[in-house]
């Protein structure tokens, strides 16, 4: 737009200030245009005048007026009206999706996240069929990766290996399992910790009660071996408040995977009129093309 601009304005047009003082009063409210500021060419006879606008939420902006005149003609008309920012204007910030701008912690007791229908975190659960979704932890790859115990097969009878085989012993099984460890959490234990975890993230909170559902039904829930998964879970969604958390299962709170679910983006529909093929149009038609001869006398024709 700069390289189409005139160096200099034109001077009739750079004169009517009056008449774009005019046409700002009459746009904005009344004691709303200060200063003149200046003019800008635009182009050929076509001038923007600038003028100050001392409103308070409007710092730095202008009010821009153009104006112009029709080739080797002396009256100035106006073009347009417009409040236009200046290089120092106090402008709002970029808008940002509300996705974009979530982060983890901004979940309170009432507030529901709504998930895509293709969200990436989640996938198919039992869908009735036999073969489990491509990128399940049970598909057909993952069950190719079975555990197959690893044995060094040395040469000569039991009795005369130098040291005790340790596959398949009940030290191996029991490093196997976790527990060859000096203590393990007792009963007393087990129900200590749970109790703390259902205080902090179980169904008498604020947040579950006012959750659309519960943890049983979130496809973001880790589930936990052993009888604690009976009751408890891992949450793993990084928008709610429970992120990495021993949560009950009566527990939940409006981050779950099926609060509101955003419908698939609609697809166009196909064009009616496929403009993509050429049709070709002869400028001259074919005079053999009608369904009346050429050269028939017009007195057959019931012409006179």
């Amino acid at each position: 737009m700069s390289a189409m601009r005139s160096r200099t304005p034109d001077r009739l047009c750079a004169e009517a200030v009056e008449l774009a003082r005019e046409a700002a009063v009459e746009a904005a409210r009344p004691g709303q245009v200060g200063e003149y500021l200046g003019a800008v060419a635009e182009g050929d006879r076509v001038v923007t005048h600038l003028f100050e606008s001392p409103e308070p939420g409007y710092r730095g902006w202008r009010w821009a007026v153009t104006v112009t005149r029709a080739s080797r003609a002396k009256a100035v008309t106006l073009d347009e009206t417009v409040l236009l920012p200046g290089p120092d204007a106090l402008l709002a910030p970029e808008w940002v999706p509300w996705s974009e701008r979530l982060r983890p912690g901004d979940m309170g007791p009432g507030d529901l996240l709504p998930t895509e229908a293709e969200d990436l975190r989640l996938e198919p659960g039992y869908s009735g069929e036999d073969a489990p979704p491509p990128n399940s932890a049970v598909s057909e790859e993952m069950q190719q990766l079975a555990a197959v115990e690893e044995a060094d097969v040395t040469v000569g009878a039991p009795a005369a290996q130098t040291a005790t085989p340790t596959a398949g012993s009940i030290a191996a099984v029991a490093e196997e399992l976790g527990m060859r460890r000096a203590r393990v959490l007792s009963r007393y234990g087990l129900h200590v910790a749970a109790d703390r975890w259902d205080e902090a993230y179980g169904p008498k909170t604020p947040m579950a009660q006012a959750a659309p559902g519960t943890c049983a039904s979130c496809g973001f829930l880790v589930a936990l071996g052993g009888s604690l998964g009976q009751a408890f879970g891992v949450c793993a969604n990084e928008f709610s408040p429970a992120d990495g958390r021993v949560v009950s299962l009566s527990y939940g709170c409006g981050a779950h995977s099926e609060a509101a679910v955003m419908p698939k983006p609609p697809r166009p529909a196909a064009p009616v009129v496929d403009e993509t093929v050429v049709e070709p149009l002869p400028l001259h038609p074919d005079r053999t093309s009608g369904s009346v001869e050429p050269d028939t006398p017009p007195e057959e024709l019931g012409h006179s």
